[in-house]
This record gives C-alpha cells, sequence and structure tokens, in this order.
C-alpha cells in the first residue's frame, strides 16, 4: 500500500511520523515547536492563534518529509475550542487545556440541567472547566458579543483536518473527539444541541461526526485525510490497545483509561465517558495527584531529581515501615474530595527514615491510581493488562511496586509518540477502506510497542496489604469517599 503519516499537534509542539502501511514500522520524523511565546516559567496561555498549529505542521513537515505519503491522519491536543463566525473565521483565539477561568461555568452548567446525575444521563460525563461546553458557557458570560457572533464550533483536530483539506463546505469530526465535548453523547453515538444552547445562549454549527475508518475527504493533490481524533485516542490506537487493556499515564497529575464495548454513565462525576478511534469505548478516570507527589516528596527531603528519590525508596521495603500517605496534595478528584489535603500516617520511631518516607509516597501514588482502576474494575470493566506510561514510569521504584499494587501484568512501552503513530495507523486503515484493501470494521495490525512486561508473580498477596493498608488509612481519615 504504501506509507502514510501521522501528525500530532500536542499543546506544545507538532510531531509528525511517516509510516510503512503494513507493518507500521516508522521511516521518517519531523518536529517542530509552535511559535507561541511563553516566557520560561510563565503558565501555557489559555489563548492561541490556531494559524501557530498550521506554522509548525509546515515546519515539521518541511525538507519533503512527506513526499510520497498517500494519507495522513490527525491527532490534536483534546479541548480545544475554536470558535467560528458565519464566514468560517475564527471569532477569537482557540480557547485551550484546563481553563481555571471556567471552573464556575462548570459549576453553573451543572446546576442549569438539574445536576450531576443529570449530566451524566446526558452525555456520560460532568461538566469539568476544560471541556468546549464550559468553556462555551464562560464565552457567553465573560465575552457576550464574542458569544453573539459564534457560528460554528470545532475543536483542535477538527480545525486542523479542515484546513488541509482547503476549508471545504463539509466539516467533520469523529467520536472520539466529539465525546470530549460535553455536547456529544457516546452512548447514543449523537449531539445534544440543547446542551449548546444552553451554555451558548444560541444554536451554533457542529462538525459532522464520521466513522473510524471514514476519510474526512482529499486534498486537491489527490492526498486523502482520515477523520482525525483527540490524543489520548489516538495514543490509545498507536500503542494497540485492545479489550482488557488498560492505561495509566503519569504526568504530574494521573489518569486511568481501559477499552471497554459500552458507553459507562457515572453519577458520580468520576468516570468520564469518552469514545476510542475504533467503535469501542474509553473511559476515564483521573487522579490530581501523580507525579506531583513524588517531586514534592523529593523537595521535601532535599533530593535533586526523581531518580535519586527513586534509588531512596528502594533502600525501604513494601509497605514503608508502615508509613501511609494519601498523596491528596492538590485535593483530589478520585474521590471527590476537591478541599482535602494529603495525610501522612502510621509514624513511629522506626518508621521516620527518609527511605520509608520516599517509598510511602511511590505507594501513595500507585494506591490513588489503584482506587482509580478500581472504579472502572467495580462497573464490570475488565483488566488484564496495564499499559504504564509517562517518565516516571522508567524509574525502578515505579516498576517494582506497580505490578504487586494494580494487581495485573505492567507493560512499559518504550519511549515513542504514539499518538502521532495513531494518527498514521487511522490515516492507513482510511487509505486501505478507500483502496478495498481493508475492512472498515477492522484497522489494520500493525507491530506492537517494544516493551517491558512486569508481572506481580509472588509479590501479589504483599501488594494486596499494602493496598489494604493504604485503604484503611483512607477509610478512617475519608469516611465514604468512594460512595455516590
Amino acid at each position: 500500500m504504501g506509507i502514510v503519516a501521522g501528525l500530532d499537534s500536542s499543546p506544545d509542539f507538532t510531531r509528525i511520523v511517516v509510516c510503512d502501511t503494513d507493518t507500521g514500522a516508522v521511516l521518517r520524523q519531523g518536529y517542530a515547536p509552535h511559535p507561541v511565546d511563553t516566557p520560561d516559567g510563565a503558565a501555557r496561555p489559555s489563548d492561541v492563534d490556531p494559524q501557530a498549529w498550521l506554522l509548525s505542521l509546515g515546519e515539521a513537515a518541511g525538507g519533503g518529509l512527506l513526499e510520497g505519503v498517500q494519507a495522513i491522519g490527525v491527532s490534536a491536543q483534546q479541548n480545544a475550542l475554536i470558535p467560528l463566525d458565519a464566514q468560517g473565521n475564527t471569532v477569537r483565539p482557540a480557547i485551550v487545556g484546563g481553563d481555571r477561568r471556567a471552573q464556575v461555568a462548570a459549576a453553573d452548567l451543572i446546576d442549569a440541567l438539574g445536576g450531576r446525575e443529570a449530566w451524566a444521563q446526558a452525555v456520560g460525563c460532568v461538566p469539568q472547566a476544560a471541556q468546549p461546553v464550559t468553556k462555551l458557557r464562560w464565552l457567553a458570560k465573560a465575552e457576550q458579543e464574542n458569544a453573539r457572533r459564534t457560528a460554528g464550533l470545532l475543536q483542535a483536530h477538527d480545525w486542523l483536518v479542515w484546513q488541509l483539506l482547503g476549508r471545504p463546505v463539509r466539516r467533520t469530526t469523529d467520536r472520539g473527539g466529539a465525546s470530549g465535548t460535553g455536547y456529544w453523547s457516546a452512548a447514543t453515538g449523537g449531539y445534544r444541541p440543547d446542551l449548546v444552547e444552553l451554555a451558548l445562549g444560541h444554536q451554533a454549527m457542529l462538525p459532522e461526526v464520521i466513522g473510524p475508518s471514514e476519510a474526512a475527504g482529499t486534498t486537491p493533490e489527490g492526498l486523502l485525510i482520515s477523520a482525525g481524533t483527540g490524543e489520548t485516542m489516538a495514543a490509545a490506537f498507536g500503542l494497540g490497545l485492545g479489550f482488557g487493556d488498560a492505561v495509566v499515564s503519569l504526568g504530574a497529575s494521573g489518569s486511568v483509561m481501559a477499552v471497554h464495548p459500552e458507553a459507562l454513565a457515572d453519577t458520580s462525576g468520576m468516570i468520564t465517558s469518552l469514545a476510542d478511534a475504533t467503535g469501542m469505548h474509553l473511559p476515564v478516570v483521573t487522579t490530581l495527584n501523580a507525579v506531583r507527589t513524588l517531586r514534592g516528596t523529593a523537595e521535601l527531603l532535599g533530593l535533586p531529581d526523581l531518580e535519586g528519590l527513586s534509588d531512596l525508596a528502594m533502600k525501604s521495603t513494601p509497605g514503608s515501615h508502615g508509613l501511609v500517605m494519601l498523596p491528596y496534595l492538590e485535593g483530589e478528584r478520585t474521590p471527590n474530595l476537591p478541599h482535602t489535603a494529603g495525610t501522612l500516617a502510621g509514624l513511629r520511631r522506626e518508621s521516620m527514615r527518609a527511605e520509608h518516607l520516599a517509598r510511602a509516597a511511590f505507594e501513595g501514588m500507585l494506591c490513588g491510581l489503584a482506587d482509580a482502576l478500581d472504579v472502572l474494575r467495580n462497573r464490570g470493566v475488565e483488566v488484564r493488562r496495564i499499559f504504564l506510561l509517562g517518565q516516571a514510569a522508567e524509574l525502578p521504584a515505579v516498576q517494582a511496586a506497580a505490578p504487586m499494587l494494580f494487581g495485573a501484568q505492567v507493560v512499559v512501552p518504550q519511549p515513542a509518540d504514539y499518538a502521532a503513530i495513531g494518527a498514521a495507523r487511522q490515516a492507513a486503515w482510511a487509505l486501505g477502506v478507500s483502496q478495498g484493501t481493508l475492512d472498515p470494521r477492522t484497522p489494520p495490525v500493525w507491530q506492537g510497542a517494544a516493551a517491558q512486561m512486569l508481572d506481580p508473580g509472588d509479590e501479589m498477596a504483599v501488594g494486596q496489604a499494602v493496598r489494604q493498608q493504604y485503604i484503611s488509612v483512607r477509610e478512617q481519615t475519608h469516611p465514604g469517599a468512594f460512595r455516590s
């Protein structure tokens, strides 16, 4: 079939991979930062001109990178909202990221529809500050003239696909991207225009949701553009996740997602019910405290980096000599304790050693993520294998503790831009379907990610004891935190 490309337009950069359509082998790569001026140490801007994404895309594709490519897939940052006027021009810069300005708007929307349960039933998630529906509400309250001029809505990958195709009359998105908006239901597969009106004050044109293997269109040069999707869905597709697989992602905050055959409505708001890039579903549970727990502990102990904290933790033993850390340093979302603080329990004279505190930080972080995994397991989500992502996944203390605490095989893939690879795999799928060589219901089989496999083995019982120690402290400190 030839070669295809996948591009990932993240919040900070564009990365492009060119892959063999049959095997998925990466043949060429390109990279360029977004030309967004963010001073060192400053927060990433909440408003970004989408043209910056096109400029970095052009730079990343320089030097003939796309020569011979037959199809392109687009992955992009999720939750970016691009309001367009009636002529298709941007009304204002894109509103990106977890926009704190929209926190009050999220609470307003929850009340306006009748509470968290009403939202969970309507679209499978409860509004959060980052979601497009919440940003619409903020726009309607804070920038009334811009809200009045808004006639159409796109997200980042929708907008990029539309630009690559030359801004045709037809605007498209995919189920994955649509499922994060707060006005599309993964359960019904349809938009809720009434929720757009509830947030914005009037209706707006929404992109057509096309199937996972459909093409959004073809450029005048004959280059096929696939449906595209959000970064989370593209990364899952690039990793080759299937039924029984889950992903634990270790950033400053943490997230757990798993492949499931149906959408999950969750009245507690802990589960966000997303769709994936294949026709399945990706329920996601987020924790606010993952690697920030490790960084805070390293600073407290005067250590320069996480590698030093890991080395110190390895001098302790499972259970941290009775020391338990509830890592709720920024409050917590899972369980829903937004105004709480972290807890250090089990202090005895013999446990007051630096290595035990270091180990307790790793165990607390991983037990918090195991709690998030249990939210999914308790809803019938099967978890046989867990992919562990993020730089901290390489730390020996994480790899030693994760399999026993999660109670499953842990896979640590080699670092790669799996979102870009997933976008390329989608492009290969759409190309194969258009040529009649692939089934629209079955994506191409690509070689799996090179990875370490870690099994709990004989440590399973030890891990269960450590989890029970953690759960006992959590229940004593926050009784009934997981009862919805």
